[in-house]
């Protein structure tokens, strides 16, 4: 059984991960954190509640964050990508969940004592409330069996190569070099260069419509608004399956079939910023000084055909998984 607790700001690629988790089965989902990001941190919240409760999780503890970067300046959403409610603005009339008083910093500090080495912690948003929980006790991140972090862009690229915006660290650059700087046991990037490619296609979109459970149709619905945005990148109703992809590596590590150890470092190139690991393409180091940090593990390259076929798998019979009729939670 793999305990997780999920820090997500709830939009629709987080809640395909979140329906993938409860879903897949051999998952304890522990707690949940809401932070900002894709919506706002009261509508992340609002929004794990109810996928975790359509999902029959609806007592898992969801903890409100910080409602913007730990710097104090407004909050920047991706309405574009996600919709105003995080939902693709469907008018959803949302499940409640169990929001707890405790805040997210310190239910985060928590659970790694009352469990340490037990949980896994998945980072799926702006890293305010880790960064919160890191002045709380800058040891936090070490008594997590793992952090996988769906935030960062990998090593420097080949010259002449465009990535997808680093969201999750362009949303609060300041929280994410605390996270990159802070002491950690086993800190795991899943950067937009390896989520980029990881293709939900048209293959995909056809398995989860033909389904007509409350889930797999839930699925199908949000994905309308982000394929909307998606098909003007590429001029098909496709997209990538950034968290997922996280959450995957989380649960199969030997899916990563490249990787390296180094620093990484917040760079801000004046349009954006991104985490970088402080290589090359060809892993040499950069031509510049860097801050030296404890090394992250990085990942450079996945087994795409492992994480499609179970992904597709799991989101595609999930009510049928769900209501125990398939391998299902465990």
């Amino acid at each position: 059984m793999t305990a997780v607790v999920i820090d997500t700001d709830t939009g629709i690629d987080d809640a395909l991960t979140l329906v993938y988790l409860a879903a897949v089965g051999g998952v304890e989902i522990v707690a949940a954190t809401a932070t900002h990001g894709n919506c706002s941190t009261a509508d992340s919240a609002l929004n794990v509640g109810h996928v975790l409760a359509l999902c029959g999780l609806p007592d898992v503890p969801i903890h409100l964050g910080r409602p913007g970067p730990i710097s104090g300046k407004d909050p920047r959403y991706s309405f574009h990508v996600h919709g105003h409610d995080g939902l693709g603005d469907l008018g959803i009339d949302r499940l409640p969940g169990h929001q707890s008083a405790e805040p997210a910093a310190e239910a985060l500090v928590r659970i790694s004592r009352e469990r340490p080495g037990e949980v896994d912690l998945l980072v799926l948003g702006a890293m305010s409330n880790i960064a919160d929980a890191i002045a709380i006790d800058p040891l936090v991140l070490t008594r997590y069996r793992s952090v996988v972090v769906m935030g960062g862009s990998g090593p420097y690229q080949p010259a002449g190569t465009i990535l997808e915006v680093d969201a999750n660290v362009d949303a609060d650059p300041q929280a994410a070099e605390v996270v990159y700087g802070a002491e950690h046991g086993n800190l795991v990037m899943v950067g937009v260069n390896v989520t980029t490619p990881a293709i939900l296609d048209e293959q995909f979109m056809a398995a989860l419509a033909a389904k007509a459970g409350p889930v797999t149709s839930f699925c199908s619905a949000i994905l309308g608004y982000y394929l909307d945005f998606y098909q003007e990148k590429w001029g098909r109703r496709i997209c990538s399956a950034h968290d997922p992809l996280a959450a995957g590596i989380l649960l199969h590590p030997s899916w990563i079939t490249r990787s390296a150890d180094g620093p990484v470092n917040v760079r801000d190139d004046g349009y954006a910023v991104r985490a970088r690991l402080m290589r090359t393409a060809d892993l040499e180091l950069p031509a510049f000084p860097l801050v030296e940090t404890p090394d992250t593990h990085v990942v450079l390259d996945v087994d795409q055909r492992a994480f499609l076929a179970e992904f597709t798998d799991v989101l595609a019979n999930a009510d049928a998984r769900l209501a125990g009729e398939g391998p299902g939670r465990s």
